[in-house]
């Protein structure tokens, strides 16, 4: 039996001795020598640790690194001439979209940077925000674009037939184009456009001009394109906003901020000479919502005047044009020949007696009277209107004179293309504007129509009216947006639904805004008559057209009237 001893064995086995593959069988008795020696580092832990420092570094350069560097050395996107937002719009957005988003539109020739005053031609008046509509088949859902937004709804408020779709909206040929068409949708049989820069792109006085092409047929009536403007606190086609909102410009406490103007039957002039379908009362309106009657403490978007009360809020309306089709121009007597023509007006509240503004020759300037005269319509219990149609430009349309063999009278037959005419689209443009100076003293609004000046009112004319117990009313302060839209409405006017050559279509070749040097008021939420605050408060109400009124679907109370008592 051999010894436990492998010395004992006569083979050579001591200590000392180490066979050939021992290196091989050894677990890294260097690793151990090294790893007891005392020292933390070892030269292989450090070639390990060095990549993962790069990885390191390299994802701080790119993630904390790159976004400095970009801030530090890249270029500020200019703006372009944008004042006050700086190319920012009142939701908060910021316009990133490259060649466009800016408030002025690169495409805008240099040439149109700068214009005269239509009231003062001493007066430079630059350009501060302009669209050209040169990129082809822009969308208008909402998102889609930093200041316009096309809605989704029945325009209810004034019985239109079309639902307004944002797929009746784009750009074509270098134009914005709004389609109206026969199409079954929510429970309609037409469907149209209407798109807006409410709470995106607002400003507060100035010059606004839109070059346009007119839809359809200068002598066939039924179509109503517009582009108009309105006060930021109302959101066009949402009722609830509108309720005690619209037609409003107003900042006085008295009669004229309660329902119907008029307390227990008083004063006697707002319940007669008035609206003829509501038993000749003056005005069905439930008062200034946002009045300067307004109780301390109650839900108001202010400021509040130096004597503590609240500044008279409201959302007021001034249209560059809203366009129609009459049968008696401007010297003629109705019944005669079908003529175009565009209503350019200012819509008021509360309202003078029998709805008879100070129309003087001082206050209403007429420039034209064979082609422009006052507009029949003057009121009803539920706005005032300040108005004058003037004839259009018949080669101004989709399908321009004599393009089409022309109606002689209403009902004719349908008119022909004359072959080898001019294909739809073919007509040319007009341009259409309005310029206005807020407030009261030397306030105006001044309307351009075919290129040309059409009309003036001067504030004067919105003077208190003793009949009615109410204070002057001042051309709107409040920051306006703009609107195009196409529709159609019996509220309007006739319909000869069998003759429009559907689908038509307005097209806008371009919208600019101007305002005074050195003067300029640009932005939905200006300090002195803010915004933002109220809406966000009541989002629901600006976001779902459903909500129709607004102590009833909307629920919300209706502020107290000091004037009534209420405080």
């Amino acid at each position: 039996m051999l010894s436990p001893d492998p010395a004992t064995w006569g083979l050579g086995f001591t200590k000392e001795y180490k066979d050939e593959d021992d290196e091989l069988h050894e677990p890294d008795p260097l690793r151990r020598r090294i790893e007891r020696d005392g020292h933390v580092v070892s030269w292989r832990g450090l070639a390990n640790l060095g990549p993962l420092f790069v990885v390191i570094a390299g994802l701080i350069v790119l993630l904390a690194g790159y976004p400095l560097i970009a801030h530090f050395t890249g270029r500020e996107p200019s703006t372009l001439g944008a004042f006050n937002l700086g190319g920012i719009n009142a939701s908060g957005q910021v316009p990133v979209l490259q060649g466009r988003f800016s408030l002025i539109d690169p495409d805008t020739p240099q040439d149109a940077y700068t214009r005269v005053s239509l009231h003062d031609s001493s007066q430079t008046f630059d350009l501060v925000f302009s669209d050209e509509f040169n990129v082809e088949n822009r969308t208008f859902y909402p998102g889609d674009d930093p200041f316009w937004e096309a809605v989704d709804l029945h325009y209810w408020a004034t019985n239109n037939l079309e639902w307004y779709d944002p797929a009746s909206v784009t750009t074509q040929g270098g134009s914005l184009m709004i389609t109206l068409m026969e199409k079954q949708t929510h429970d309609l049989n037409y469907q149209g456009g209407m798109i807006t820069s409410w709470n995106q792109f607002c400003f507060t006085g100035g010059y606004v001009e839109a070059r346009v092409q007119l839809p359809g047929v200068s002598n066939i009536q039924g179509l109503w394109p517009a582009v108009w403007t309105m006060g930021n606190l109302g959101r066009a086609g949402y009722g609830a906003t509108l309720e005690g909102m619209w037609p409003y410009t107003y900042d006085a406490c008295d009669v004229g901020t309660v329902a119907n103007q008029s307390v227990n039957g008083n004063p006697h002039a707002a319940t007669i000479n008035g609206d003829a379908g509501k038993g000749g009362v003056l005005s069905y309106l439930p008062g200034q919502k946002l009045s300067r009657c307004t109780c301390n403490g109650e839900d108001h978007p202010g400021p509040k005047h130096s004597d503590g009360s609240f500044v008279g809020r409201s959302a007021p309306e001034i249209d560059l044009f809203e366009a129609q089709v009459t049968d008696g121009a401007p010297g003629e007597v109705s019944g005669g020949p079908l003529t175009g023509q565009v209503s350019q007006s200012a819509q008021w509240a509360p309202f003078n007696a029998g709805y008879k503004w100070n129309n003087t020759s001082d206050n209403e300037i007429i420039v034209d009277p064979s082609i422009s005269d006052l507009n029949t319509f003057i009121g009803s219990a539920t706005q005032q209107a300040t108005s004058v149609t003037t004839n259009t430009n018949i080669q101004c349309y989709e399908y321009p004179d004599p393009n089409f063999v022309p109606l002689a009278v209403p009902g004719a037959q349908l008119p022909q293309q004359i072959p080898g005419g001019p294909p739809a689209g073919s007509g040319c443009f007009a341009v259409y504007g309005v310029e206005y100076q807020p407030g009261f003293d030397d306030a105006y609004i001044s309307w351009i129509a075919n290129d040309k000046l059409a009309w003036t009112l001067n504030v004067a004319g919105m003077g208190a009216d003793a009949a009615t117990q109410i204070s002057a009313r001042p051309v709107p302060q409040e920051p306006m947006y703009l609107i195009a839209n196409l529709g159609m409405s019996y509220n309007f006017g006739a319909i000869d639904l069998a003759h429009i050559p559907f689908p038509v279509h307005l097209r806008v070749d371009y919208i600019r805004v101007y305002q005074p040097s050195g003067a300029r008021n640009v932005g939905c939420d200006p300090a002195d008559f803010p915004t933002q605050k109220y809406i966000n408060e009541h989002i629901e109400a600006y976001t779902n057209p459903n909500l129709t009124t607004w102590t009833g679907d909307y629920g919300q109370p209706w502020p107290s009237n000091d004037f009534l008592g209420q405080c």
